[in-house]
């Protein structure tokens, strides 16, 4: 019985959290995140700011801040989007803007609830998929570049060695035995 008494008192439907009071907010950062995923996948979006994807899956490019070169202003019930992007040649860019609004006007609201009020953006290249692959050095083959660069530094630092403590143990060798260890 007493089982049945705490259950039914648990489980009466009321809004707790009415009475409680207390703002929810968003840091800039939170949604400018948000929308750096949601355009990842935007056919003809090369990059927002010169660089921070490149619509080729799972590769990086240039800078693993996904956040970078997009501008919020968020409020208390809205958000305004300004970013710099370079687009692909021979892409319709006004397509690839209405699809931007579009996917950044829906995540954001989706997570948050914030109307996105206005999304500027300013084409400042455009160039074609190949170009831009060609200037674009991912992250990884900056560090695959630089291990490489390094294990071969080192390896011909430590075969100088070798050889210079190999030469050094020849001319004791043949100090030995050219005189007598005691006199």
């Amino acid at each position: 019985m007493e089982n049945s008494t705490i259950k039914t008192g648990m489980n009466t439907g009321a809004d707790t959290t009415k009475d409680v009071r207390g703002e929810l907010t968003y840091d800039d950062k939170v949604i400018q995140k948000i929308i750096g995923i949601a355009l990842e996948d935007v056919d003809g979006l090369l990059t927002v700011d010169g660089g921070f994807f490149s619509n080729i899956k799972d590769k990086l490019v240039n800078s693993d801040d996904i956040t970078s070169g997009i501008s919020t202003e968020v409020g208390k019930k809205q958000v305004a989007v300004d970013m710099d992007i370079v687009a692909e040649y021979g892409k319709d860019i006004d397509d690839i803007y209405e699809q931007m609004k579009k996917l950044i006007s829906e995540q954001v609201a989706k997570m948050t609830h914030l109307d996105v009020i206005e999304v500027n953006v300013n084409v400042v290249d455009i160039k074609t998929r190949e170009e831009y692959e060609e200037d674009s050095e991912t992250v990884q083959d900056k560090v695959s570049s630089a291990a490489q660069t390094t294990g071969k530094f080192a390896s011909k630092q430590t075969n100088r060695a070798k050889n210079a403590v190999s030469n050094q143990t020849d001319k004791i060798s043949e100090n030995m035995e050219s005189e007598p260890r005691v006199q």
